[in-house]
């Protein structure tokens, strides 16, 4: 698995090798996205950004999440309540576990999820160019505070 510094490395590169252009306030972005494993909001993203960058407006985090996404470099998700979060440190196909309380997002460590859309285009004829497997249910946090 990459390091965030290795995943900040490669987003970048790429977005270099299309040509657009890597502004301190883009590179800041990117850098969010790398090393965050909670799959932050635009909005959250924005209020990470605008500590460094006071004057980054909402509109250049939208762009380029909006420009990763296209080129492959970020993954949305899209859960109950209309805010999208993005994965920018694993933008491949992978399960998230969501918490209904919370609405935290993590990353199960699954070994057996490898090969399942092979195994599906297989059996049904599909031609599979997605995937996405989500499991809702409630943290341990959120059962803990329940108890209290």
């Amino acid at each position: 698995m990459e390091t965030h510094q290795e995943r900040l490395d490669v987003m970048s590169d790429r977005m270099k090798a299309l040509d657009y252009r890597m502004t301190p306030q883009r590179r800041a972005v990117l850098k969010v996205l790398a090393e965050s494993r909670e799959h932050p909001t635009v909005d959250q993203i924005y209020e990470r950004v605008k500590t460094d960058f006071p004057m980054t407006s909402l509109a250049t985090i939208y762009k380029t999440v909006t420009l990763l996404k296209e080129i492959g470099e970020v993954m949305e998700l899209n859960f109950s309540g209309g805010r999208s979060r993005y994965d920018g440190f694993n933008p491949s196909p992978h399960p998230h576990l969501y918490c209904i309380r919370c609405e935290r997002v993590t990353d199960p460590e699954i070994e057996t999820f490898e090969g399942v859309s092979d195994e599906l285009s297989a059996k049904t004829g599909y031609e599979i160019v997605g995937q996405r497997l989500d499991f809702f249910g409630v943290c341990p946090r959120c059962q803990g505070m329940a108890r209290a």
